[in-house]
């Protein structure tokens, strides 16, 4: 697993409907609020070989493997939504930053909507994670 530091090139990374969210933040603060949210899943072994990737949700009770080729928000959705996790993504923003790929998802759970975000070195881990930071955000 990939872990990379955050800095403020990812806050200026973010998306413009999050920027104004973010002005008064330090970059541990933000961390706290959109990265770091402990919730019903955590994200375990992750590898990725070009497209395809392999991740491990750790549920209270189980862990479940999701296997793909392509598409990380595709098969993670889909792998939620099997779970009884329904996440809506709403907006999704990446960008490359000189850390690491940042992603930044807006999501919808159980009526509740939430910004969420990630930093990895490769790109489908950092959308992973949003998803799975947005998900724990909103099962609060």
């Amino acid at each position: 697993m990939t872990m990379l530091t955050l800095d403020h090139a990812m806050l200026a990374a973010a998306p413009k409907a999050l920027r104004a969210e973010l002005r008064d933040l330090d970059p541990a603060e933000f961390a706290d609020r959109y990265i770091r949210i402990d919730g019903p899943i955590a994200l375990g072994e992750f590898t990725c070989s070009g497209m395809d990737f392999t991740a491990t949700l750790e549920f209270s009770e189980h862990l479940r493997t999701v296997i793909a080729a392509g598409n990380p928000v595709a098969a993670m959705t889909s792998a939620l939504y099997d779970e009884g996790y329904p996440l809506e993504i709403l907006r999704f923003h990446q960008r490359r930053t000189d850390a690491g790929t940042a992603t930044f998802v807006q999501c919808e759970f159980n009526g509740r909507r939430g910004w969420a975000a990630a930093i990895a070195a490769h790109g489908a881990e950092s959308t992973v994670r949003a998803m799975i930071a947005g998900l724990n955000l909103l099962a609060r």
